[in-house]
C-alpha cells in the first residue's frame, strides 16, 4: 500500500510538472537585452519551446554582473518551470568574487552547456600591439598605467587579464565598463588599449586579435595564436549554459536536457548561432555539472591568489 501511494504521489508530481511546462516556462537571462547571452536565448527560444511542448518566455533581469537574475532563479520553486540561461561569470566567478554573494553555484543545477568560445585578447590595430611580449614591454615601461578594459568588475574579461598580468609579473590600469560594447567604444576612442572578450568583436569592429585564451587555435581565427603558444598556460573559455534551481526533480531535468540537445541539433539554430559567431558546444547535464564544478574551483583559486575578492 505504501509503495502504491508513493507511485501515485510521484505520478501526480510529474503530471503537475508537465502541465505547468506546457502552460509556460520562464527562461531568465540575467543580462541586458541585446547582449551575447540574450542573442543566444532569442536564437534557441522557438525550437526549445517547441521541443518542450509549451510556451517559453524570456525575461531579462540584468544587473550586478548577472547576480540579480541568477539569484532570482536560485530562489525559485524547483519544479522545472523557471530556468536560467547565463554566461559563465554569474555562476563560476561571482559567488567567489562577491563579499556577500546572494547564492552559491550549488544552489543551481546544470542542465546543458549551449555554447563555448575562448576569451580573446584584442586591441585596435592602430596601437601597434601585436604580441604578448609587446604588452609586457609597454607595461614595464609604464608601471600601473597602461589601461585595459573589461565588461565589468569580476567578469571573465577582468579575471582573464588578472591571470595574464600575474603570469607576466606586471601591473596595468583596469578600467571597467558596462559590457563589452562600451569597452570597444572606449578602445576605439583611445581611452583604453586592450580588452579580453568574445571573439566576434574582432571582426565586427575591425580589431587585431592578439591571442586566444584556449587550448588550441580557433577555426574562425586560425592566424591568432593561443596564450600557450606565446608562453603562458592560460585557458579561459567564455561559456553559456542552462540551469534550474537546485532540487528540481530528475525527471524534469532529463526532459529539459533532451530538449536542449535536440534544439542545438536543429539546422535553423545551428545556422543562427554560426551567423552570430556563438559556437555551439553541447554537454549533457552530468558532464556539464562536472565541468561547472571545475570552473568554479579554477576561478575561486585565481580570486584567492590575486586578492580580487570584494571587501566585506
Amino acid at each position: 500500500m505504501r509503495k502504491a501511494s508513493l507511485l501515485v504521489a510521484c505520478a501526480a508530481a510529474w503530471l503537475g510538472w508537465t502541465q505547468a511546462a506546457r502552460a509556460q516556462i520562464q527562461l531568465i537571462i540575467p543580462w541586458p537585452a541585446g547582449g551575447g547571452t540574450d542573442i543566444i536565448g532569442r536564437l534557441i527560444q522557438p525550437v526549445f519551446s517547441e521541443e518542450l511542448g509549451g510556451q517559453l518566455v524570456i525575461r531579462n533581469v540584468g544587473g550586478a554582473t548577472g547576480t540579480i537574475g541568477t539569484a532570482e532563479v536560485a530562489r525559485s520553486k524547483p519544479d522545472g518551470t523557471t530556468l536560467l540561461l547565463t554566461s559563465m561569470a554569474a555562476i563560476a566567478i561571482q559567488p567567489s568574487f562577491r563579499a556577500n554573494a546572494p547564492y552559491r553555484a550549488e544552489h543551481l543545477t546544470p542542465i546543458c552547456l549551449v555554447a563555448e568560445a575562448p576569451a580573446t585578447l584584442m586591441t585596435p590595430k592602430e596601437t601597434g600591439i601585436r604580441t604578448i611580449a609587446d604588452i609586457q614591454a609597454r607595461a614595464r615601461a609604464q608601471p600601473g598605467q597602461l589601461p585595459y578594459a573589461s565588461g565589468g568588475v569580476g567578469g571573465l574579461g577582468h579575471l582573464a587579464m588578472t591571470g595574464l598580468l600575474r603570469a607576466l609579473g606586471v601591473e596595468m590600469n583596469h578600467i571597467p565598463f558596462r559590457g563589452s560594447g562600451d569597452s570597444v567604444m572606449a578602445m576605439q576612442s583611445g581611452t583604453v588599449l586592450m580588452l579580453a572578450a568574445e571573439a566576434n568583436l574582432v571582426q565586427q569592429y575591425g580589431l587585431h586579435a592578439i591571442a586566444v585564451f584556449a587550448e588550441k587555435r580557433s577555426p574562425d581565427m586560425p592566424g591568432t595564436p593561443t596564450m600557450r603558444e606565446q608562453g603562458h598556460d592560460l585557458v579561459y573559455p567564455l561559456w553559456t549554459g542552462i540551469f534550474a534551481p537546485a532540487g528540481t526533480p530528475d525527471a524534469a531535468l532529463a526532459r529539459l536536457d533532451t530538449a536542449c540537445a535536440r534544439t542545438l541539433q536543429t539546422p535553423s539554430v545551428i545556422e543562427g548561432m554560426t551567423r552570430a559567431a556563438h559556437p555551439i558546444r553541447y554537454m549533457d547535464r552530468h558532464a556539464f555539472g562536472a565541468y561547472v564544478r571545475a570552473e568554479v574551483e579554477k576561478y575561486a583559486e585565481l580570486i584567492r591568489a590575486s586578492g580580487l575578492r570584494q571587501a566585506d
